[in-house]
Protein backbone atom coordinates (compact mmCIF):
# COMPACT_ATOMS: atom_id res chain seq x y z
CA UNK A 1 0.00 0.00 0.00
CA UNK A 2 1.20 3.68 -0.26
CA UNK A 3 2.58 5.81 1.88
CA UNK A 4 0.10 8.81 1.98
CA UNK A 5 1.99 10.75 4.55
CA UNK A 6 4.84 10.98 2.62
CA UNK A 7 3.54 11.17 -0.48
CA UNK A 8 1.30 14.08 0.82
CA UNK A 9 4.57 15.46 2.24
CA UNK A 10 6.84 15.25 -1.04
CA UNK A 11 4.10 17.11 -2.97
CA UNK A 12 3.43 19.72 0.00
CA UNK A 13 7.23 20.72 1.20
CA UNK A 14 8.55 22.34 -1.66
CA UNK A 15 5.51 24.60 -1.99
CA UNK A 16 5.83 26.53 1.49
CA UNK A 17 7.74 28.66 3.03
CA UNK A 18 8.39 26.50 6.77
CA UNK A 19 8.46 23.19 5.54
CA UNK A 20 9.11 21.06 8.51
CA UNK A 21 6.09 22.44 10.10
CA UNK A 22 4.47 20.79 7.92
CA UNK A 23 2.19 18.13 9.68
CA UNK A 24 -0.03 14.83 8.83
CA UNK A 25 -1.84 13.07 10.83
CA UNK A 26 -4.17 9.71 9.39
CA UNK A 27 -7.96 8.48 11.21
CA UNK A 28 -9.89 5.93 9.69
CA UNK A 29 -13.41 5.53 9.64
CA UNK A 30 -15.80 3.21 7.88
CA UNK A 31 -15.73 5.30 4.57
CA UNK A 32 -12.45 6.41 4.48
CA UNK A 33 -8.67 7.06 5.76
CA UNK A 34 -8.59 10.59 6.01
CA UNK A 35 -5.82 12.79 6.12
CA UNK A 36 -5.44 16.11 7.98
CA UNK A 37 -2.36 18.53 6.83
CA UNK A 38 -2.08 20.93 8.90
CA UNK A 39 0.60 23.60 7.56
CA UNK A 40 1.93 26.64 9.19
CA UNK A 41 -0.40 29.34 8.96
CA UNK A 42 1.49 31.67 6.46
CA UNK A 43 2.18 28.97 4.60
CA UNK A 44 -2.03 27.97 3.94
CA UNK A 45 -2.54 30.33 1.69
CA UNK A 46 0.41 28.29 -0.57
CA UNK A 47 -1.19 25.30 -0.44
CA UNK A 48 -4.60 25.76 -0.96
CA UNK A 49 -3.76 28.47 -4.06
CA UNK A 50 -5.91 31.12 -5.77
CA UNK A 51 -9.21 29.60 -5.97
CA UNK A 52 -8.36 26.55 -4.35
CA UNK A 53 -6.32 25.08 -7.35
CA UNK A 54 -3.19 24.05 -6.21
CA UNK A 55 -5.45 21.89 -3.44
CA UNK A 56 -7.83 20.89 -5.94
CA UNK A 57 -4.50 19.34 -8.05
CA UNK A 58 -3.04 17.70 -4.76
CA UNK A 59 -6.37 15.96 -4.05
CA UNK A 60 -6.59 14.82 -7.55
CA UNK A 61 -3.26 13.09 -6.93
CA UNK A 62 -3.86 11.78 -3.79
CA UNK A 63 -7.60 10.27 -4.79
CA UNK A 64 -5.90 8.57 -7.80
CA UNK A 65 -4.26 6.11 -6.07
CA UNK A 66 -6.20 2.55 -5.67
CA UNK A 67 -6.40 1.68 -1.89
CA UNK A 68 -6.80 -2.50 -1.52
CA UNK A 69 -9.12 -2.62 1.30
CA UNK A 70 -12.26 -0.65 -1.09
CA UNK A 71 -11.89 2.77 1.46
CA UNK A 72 -11.82 6.10 -0.18
CA UNK A 73 -8.71 8.47 0.50
CA UNK A 74 -10.16 11.96 1.81
CA UNK A 75 -7.29 15.16 2.28
CA UNK A 76 -8.34 17.40 4.87
CA UNK A 77 -6.13 21.02 4.46
CA UNK A 78 -6.25 22.16 7.74
CA UNK A 79 -6.24 26.37 7.70
CA UNK A 80 -6.84 26.85 11.56
CA UNK A 81 -10.33 27.88 11.26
Amino acid sequence: MVNFDNLITTIIKPLVKFPDDVQIRHQETNEFHEYILTPNPQDVGRVIGKRGRVAQTIRAIVYSIHVPDNKRVKLIIDDGK
